[in-house]
């Protein structure tokens, strides 16, 4: 490989690569057009967690290791001027798309975003109403100068920069004043239909404050209103040598997080250049890190609008998911899983038996003990509830809630303090190493002798990403599972050296170890001549040690299907280097999420599910779990329905080129079509 061709890309250029990927789901005119709508601000919400953590990261690494280069040979300056640069085009192109195309393909529908200019009398006087009795009684403007300094102004917060000229009631000249729109109010408002012509009408927030902003300045003229928004590091920092409490330091670093260090402004592209000038001086932000665009600065609010519009013509067929026969029948859970293990695949399948299993474990007497761990749950979770009322009838309920999983603490300290006020011990994991393992045990007196039951996931235990993400849930009584996830849960509420798992590979001790052996399995398979075969379906790929490992391996003629959603520095199909290297991406309606581990293993096929991707923290810095499938029917029913769906898929996939950009898989004149997630909608709602 040449030097401008390292083995490993960049791995912010193939996250942004992913964002294109769902950008042309915007693009496509065979998707339903609000789901366009719907693409278009996820696009919007990946790309501001991207700033708040990757754009963040890469700023810090500049500032405290400039001439070290990144996994990708490059400096950090160089890998910020190229991201800067793709994010740019995204930014621009959804914007265009924005205008262009969904703004004109909805008023054709009856769904329209009213500008001021076309607001008619009716809808002025609405406008004006609401401003009086909405915004008006809440908005506060801070007048800039020497004792009114810049406000502190809340990450991502909607605000506006407004010129005046003439004095105001204290003899003060004109200046510059900010105005921050209230974050409780909803950025788009919908308006009565009567005084749309019986259409679906919206207006955003930003116009109706523009409209009216000159009354927040008696007597003194309005030169120009601009909206902006600072996007900040979200980044959270305990250190440890300095923490007490975990809960209470995460608390107050809550409260720091809306105000860290800008790392991006958005202004109106009407705004002019003394005034973004003079936002980019007081953010200390450079030019590069200004993106001018025409239309709302926060794309993502328009996410409620879909939902706000009864017409399911513009949306996804709506699906049931699947509920196997054998769990509709009027029988505990846990008598089933005597009989046999469970496999769910949500959303295709319901979550409700999950949360029906942990809802039966505090109903029933016979149990005394349930353990879980708590990394996503949203805010009004029935599974948290149900350990609540465990805790409350007094069994041994034990939970690992973990504080530090991104934008969801505030969620998980609330979750955590409400337990513990039902009397469960609550653990907030280990310091350092994120509890991302996604486990549940349950001990139950069963003819006088206690028995375990486990239920292990790839995906949050969370009602609400359920129905939208993919993942493998497995309940089982396996005793060796079962042992070897109250071993982890003792690791991690306890102290002590780690201990010898049956069955279950673990983050940080010996996943990593069983990835490297099982990879290096194979290369001895295709070096004897046997076939020699791995496929793994991930979100993400960025450790290096596994990258050179399958390079080995393709060089020994392992045959390597990697099916990896968004991040991957892995460059596949190079000669010499990795031309048995095949990486492809599913993007479609669902997010595709669950991770499954495939090894030939001579005949003696290994299929894994796991709560980890093959990234450095999950591998180093997290606690995960990868547990085998051993059950000859569940092993053959996921290789089919997790990974030979998704190499035959030819609507919803991309395949990755050497130099990290993507082609989209179009289907053969002779070849029918192939949708994955649409071939499991239909599979198993026939269940």
């Amino acid at each position: 490989m040449s030097e401008i061709q390292p083995h490993l890309l960049c791995r912010e250029l193939s996250l942004l690569a992913f964002n294109r990927r769902v950008l042309a789901q915007v693009q496509d005119a065979q998707v339903p057009l609000l789901e366009r709508l719907r693409f278009l601000c996820i696009v919007s919400s990946n790309l501001d967690e991207f700033f708040e953590v990757r754009m963040a990261w890469l700023r810090r690494t500049r500032q405290l290791s400039p001439h070290i280069p990144l996994a990708n040979g490059e400096l950090p300056d160089t890998v910020i001027t190229n991201v800067t640069k793709q994010a740019h085009a995204i930014i621009a192109e959804q914007y265009r798309l924005f205008n262009e195309e969904l703004i004109p393909a909805l008023r054709s529908e009856g769904i329209s975003f009213y500008p001021r200019s076309a607001w008619s009398e009716a809808q002025r006087q609405w406008v004006a109403d609401y401003f009086k009795h909405e915004l008006l009684p809440i908005l506060t403007p801070i007048g800039l100068d020497p004792s009114h300094p810049f406000p502190r102004l809340l990450n991502k917060s909607l605000n506006f920069a407004v010129e005046l000229e003439g004095k105001d009631a204290f003899g003060r000249t004109g200046g510059m004043a900010i105005v921050q729109a209230p974050r409780i109010l909803p950025r788009v408002l919908k308006m009565p239909k009567e005084l749309c012509n019986g259409h679906d009408g919206f207006v955003f927030l930003s116009s109706i404050l523009h409209a009216h902003v000159h009354t927040l300045f008696t007597g003194m003229s309005v030169k120009g209103c601009y909206q902006f928004r600072i996007t900040r590091d979200s980044d959270l920092s305990v250190d440890e040598e300095d923490l007490e409490n975990l809960r209470t330091a995460i608390a107050g670093e809550l409260q720091g997080r809306q105000y860290g260090d800008g790392v991006r402004l958005e202004v109106a592209d009407n705004c002019p250049a003394h005034v973004y000038d003079f936002l980019l001086s007081h953010f200390h932000l450079g030019h590069d890190e200004l993106y001018r665009v025409n239309g709302p600065v926060n794309l993502v609010r328009l996410m409620a609008v879909p939902d706000m519009v009864e017409r399911n013509d513009l949306k996804f067929p709506p699906f049931i998911p699947g509920t196997p026969a054998i769990l509709t029948k009027n029988r505990d859970l846990f008598s089933i899983i005597n009989q046999r293990d469970i496999l769910l695949y949500h959303p295709y399948q319901s979550f409700e038996p999950t949360v029906r299993l942990i809802q039966e474990a505090a109903d029933d007497p016979q149990v005394i003990a349930i353990k879980m761990t708590i990394y996503r749950t949203g805010s009004n979770s029935d599974l948290v509830k149900a350990l609540m009322k465990a805790a409350l009838a007094g069994k041994q309920v034990t939970v690992v809630v973990e504080l530090m999983a991104r934008f969801d603490e505030e969620t998980n300290l609330n979750w955590a303090s409400q337990l513990e006020t039902a009397g469960a011990h609550v653990v907030y994991g280990v310091f350092g190493y994120k509890v991302h393992a996604k486990m549940a045990l349950i001990v139950r007196r069963e003819d006088g002798k206690l028995k375990r039951y486990a239920h292990v996931s790839t995906g949050n235990y969370h009602q609400g990403t359920s129905r939208t993400y993919t993942d493998l849930g497995l309940m089982t009584c396996n005793r060796d599972i079962c042992i070897d996830v109250n071993t982890v849960f003792m690791e991690i509420t306890g102290l002590g050296q780690p201990n010898h798992l049956n069955k279950i590979a673990q983050s940080p001790f010996t996943l990593h170890k069983m990835l490297l052996e099982s990879i290096n399995s194979e290369i001895e398979q295709a070096k004897a001549g046997k076939t020699a075969r791995i496929i793994a379906k991930m979100n993400a790929l960025v450790e290096p040690s596994i990258v050179d490992a399958l390079y080995a391996a393709s060089q020994s003629g392992v045959q390597i299907e990697l099916i990896v959603r968004g991040m991957c520095v892995l460059r596949p199909g190079v000669k010499g280097l990795s031309e048995n290297i095949r990486v492809r991406s599913i993007v479609g309606r669902l997010l595709e999420h669950a991770r499954v581990f495939y090894f030939e293993n001579g005949g003696d096929t290994k299929v894994w599910i796991s709560s980890a991707d093959w990234m450095g923290r999950n591998l180093f810095r997290r606690v995960e779990i990868c547990t085998p499938i051993e059950t000859p029917e569940l092993k053959q029913r996921i290789i089919k329905e997790t990974l030979m769906f998704a190499l035959a898929d030819n609507q919803c996939a991309w395949l990755m080129q050497p130099d990290g950009k993507y082609r989209r898989i179009k289907k053969a004149d002779n070849e029918p079509v192939s949708n994955m997630q649409n071939m499991l909608i239909e599979r198993y709602r026939q269940q």
